[in-house]
């Protein structure tokens, strides 16, 4: 009896044996490293820019009927609803008829090609192109600051001014002057160089060059180009009509309204 417990002993010992073993094997079979790993995610906001053109002081109502060499109340100007800084610019088309025209003096200046309106732009702003586009003489300004993200540039001009041409010659016509918009980042546009202005008038030609044949491209530009030569709102070309009315003196009155 005695010797069988001990051997039930014995064999109890070993398997206790094993079992610790196959434990101690089991332990350094599911060793585990020390790892770690990390993940970054770059986020970038695409920018844009977005103005808008306005011309606070124009006032139709007042303007039914304008005569020769009236002054008319007209102030394009620029504001930045984007995010980005930009260069801005504004760009104006004058009609442009052969004509005859009178001096203050009454004197008459015989029939030749005339702006049919004129203005005088104000010191902020730099002309950086000129050129005659089918019946219209069309200037380029551009302002002579950064427009920054919810600024407004002054205005262009605050009036222009009717020529003073004789009746009889525009009766029942219908003249516009188009005022456009134009805008363009300042970042990597400018060459980075130089003053503001001469910054503007090289990202001007990278403007043009982008947006030939497109909706905002700029009056007359349908060639790449290498010289300093949307956006159109509403309300920025006038349009002036000339009816017939040769029983006052001068030109017959002219009625103008808010343009599309």
């Amino acid at each position: 009896m005695k010797l069988k417990k001990l051997k039930m002993k014995k064999k109890t010992l070993n398997i206790i044996a094993v079992t610790a073993i196959v434990g101690a094997l089991a332990a350094g079979g599911t060793m585990a490293y020390l790892t770690d790993h990390a993940e970054t995610t770059n986020e970038f906001t695409v920018g844009k820019v977005d103005i808008d053109l306005t011309e606070p002081n124009w006032k139709p109502e007042e303007n039914k009927k304008i005569e020769p060499s009236q002054v008319i109340t007209k102030d394009p100007q620029i504001t930045n609803n984007g995010v980005n800084d930009a260069f801005v610019y504004l760009e104006v088309s004058i009609p442009v008829e052969n004509v005859t025209t009178a001096n203050a003096d009454g004197t008459r200046i015989e029939a030749k090609e005339t702006e049919l309106f004129s203005f005088a732009a104000k010191n902020d702003w730099t002309r950086i192109d000129k050129r005659k586009v089918g019946k219209s003489q069309v200037y380029t300004y551009s302002y002579n600051k950064i427009l920054k993200k919810g600024e407004t540039t002054t205005p262009l001009f605050d009036t222009v001014t009717f020529a003073n041409v004789i009746e009889g010659q525009l009766d029942t016509q219908t003249l516009q002057i188009p005022v456009r918009a134009y805008a363009i980042q300042t970042v990597n546009t400018g060459d980075n160089g130089g003053s503001v202005i001469e910054q503007a008038k090289n990202a001007y030609k990278k403007y043009v060059n982008q947006n030939i044949n497109q909706p905002g491209a700029a009056t007359g530009q349908t060639t790449i180009t290498s010289d300093p030569v949307n956006k159109e709102e509403p309300g920025a070309g006038d349009e002036l009509t000339v009816p017939g009315n040769k029983e006052e003196s001068g030109v017959g009155d002219a009625s103008q309204k808010q343009g599309k």
